[in-house]
């Protein structure tokens, strides 16, 4: 049976569906073995602390600062590769990198040699998180956006949890030194696997757009600098990621040596706990946000920033009650409860950052946000809490880390005041955008060549 003039074989579109739904596995695999291993350092800093003599100060800046940095200024030009370059080797490429050097911190010998590490670390990492959104948006449209960039990010969720189990059950048994040789290689593999199989749809994007998809010349540093300035959402969210991941890295990375210190509990029980707990949390978080979004929101981002920012401000009083409990069994009940909110904005957040920028700037438009998030969040958080710790030691004490984290908790509040304000500008600038670049903010990419524009733009508007 033939099928009607126009339409995509069966078979075409069977193998269409499929090489996408690979292409977010592979890529949702690399980003938890990344984020597993970012976070997995937590369970591991009081073993490195007792064995190499260091203070919450320099624990602070070995997981945060040094990190931070590096990451976040290699991953702006990074971007700017990637927005003209084959993403799919981008990826590979620094997957490989920050793999091999996990690794070889388990023979590291004192603070500084540990810290060089963290930094090609760094490095390594700063090619997947605004690269891969980037790769995804041109092969889903903007209704499909916060479904597919969910079942992306449930990677950065299930990764942590299977590493916090694994990385608290190798330290206990075999040391910090072969908890991170165990983290680091796995990476090497998955990053030879995206080389030789992912695809760069570069070519048939031009077919999507009425306009110039990617400038013959490409804009300054400057110039993009301007234009995401300019627009009134993009400022808004940029805020509200930097802020919030002021207190988010601060506080999420002092978890493991908090309930080890308060409770006295060991780093296996710990990381099994918080495996459940951000696992399942985090799967199931990530699953229903993208679902609710795609199902009743769809297109309607104003209502999906204004029902994060009512969630994000709720969340800074549950930390509070976190760190103030005495029992930690309600304290796991209550982050459960936070890991699935929290879990389940990201996507909704990360397709409508998409769906704001012009085609060309997506990477670019990631990795300016990645900067200050990186450079404020997972630099300076870790870090004030450390140094935080430290100053109120001579009270409190065992209990100076409690009390540093509840000081930074009541911060998620005023992150989420940027949200509130993003929601009454963003119908409009994705509207300008979609009219200035003459581009469908709902077309899509086909991943073997052949563009898919057949959802009209319309139907979003």
């Amino acid at each position: 049976m033939e099928n009607p003039p126009g339409e995509t074989p069966l078979s075409h579109r069977d193998l269409r569906s499929r090489y996408r739904s690979y292409l977010l596995a592979v890529l949702a695999t690399i980003v938890a073995f990344e984020n597993g291993e970012r976070w997995a350092v937590g369970i591991l800093v009081q073993s490195i602390k007792t064995d190499l003599h260091l203070s919450d100060t320099q624990l602070g800046l070995l997981t945060g600062m040094a990190y931070a940095f590096f990451n976040a200024s290699l991953g702006v030009w990074i971007a700017r590769w990637a927005d003209r370059g084959n993403r799919a080797i981008i990826i590979a490429v620094t997957t490989a990198l920050w793999s091999a050097a996990t690794a070889l911190c388990g023979v590291a010998g004192n603070f500084l040699q540990l810290l060089l590490m963290r930094v090609a670390v760094a490095v390594g990492e700063a090619g997947c998180v605004p690269v891969a959104p980037s790769l995804i948006a041109d092969y889903f449209g903007r209704a499909e956006r916060p479904r597919a960039m969910s079942r992306y990010l449930v990677g950065s969720l299930l990764g942590p949890a299977i590493w916090f189990f694994l990385a608290g059950r190798l330290n206990e048994y075999y040391g910090w030194r072969r908890a991170f040789v165990c983290l680091g290689l796995p990476g090497v593999a998955v990053a030879l696997l995206a080389g030789l199989t992912l695809k760069e749809p570069r070519r048939a994007a031009l077919h999507v757009s009425r306009g110039p998809l990617v400038p013959s010349v490409p804009p300054s540093m400057k110039k993009v600098g301007v234009m995401l300035w300019g627009n009134q959402t993009f400022r808004h969210l940029l805020l509200f990621f930097s802020i919030s991941a002021f207190f988010n890295y601060g506080i999420v990375q002092w978890i493991p040596p908090y309930f080890a210190r308060s409770f006295g509990l060991q780093t296996g029980q710990v990381g099994t706990w918080l495996a459940i707990i951000f696992g399942a949390g985090g799967v199931v978080g990530t699953y229903l946000g993208g679902e609710l979004v795609s199902r009743f929101l769809t297109c309607n981002e104003q209502l999906q920033l204004r029902a994060i920012g009512i969630w994000i401000a709720c969340y800074g009083l549950m930390s509070v009650c976190i760190y103030l409990t005495h029992s930690y069994q309600i304290a796991f009940v209550l982050l459960a409860i936070g890991s699935v909110g929290n879990a389940a904005i990201y996507g909704p957040l990360f397709a409508t950052l998409q769906t704001l920028v012009p085609p060309h700037l997506r990477a670019q438009s990631l990795a300016v946000l990645a900067f200050f998030f990186n450079l404020i969040g997972a630099g300076l958080g870790p870090l004030m809490v450390g140094l935080l710790s430290d100053f109120l030691h001579p009270w409190a004490g065992e209990e100076s880390l409690r009390y540093a984290l509840v000081a930074l908790s009541p911060g998620y509040c005023w992150s989420s005041w940027y949200l509130w304000r993003a929601c009454r500008s963003v119908t409009r600038d994705i509207e300008a955008i979609c009219n200035e670049y003459e581009v469908d903010a709902d077309a899509e990419i086909d991943c073997l060549g052949v563009a898919d524009d057949r959802v009209s733009a319309k139907s979003c508007r």
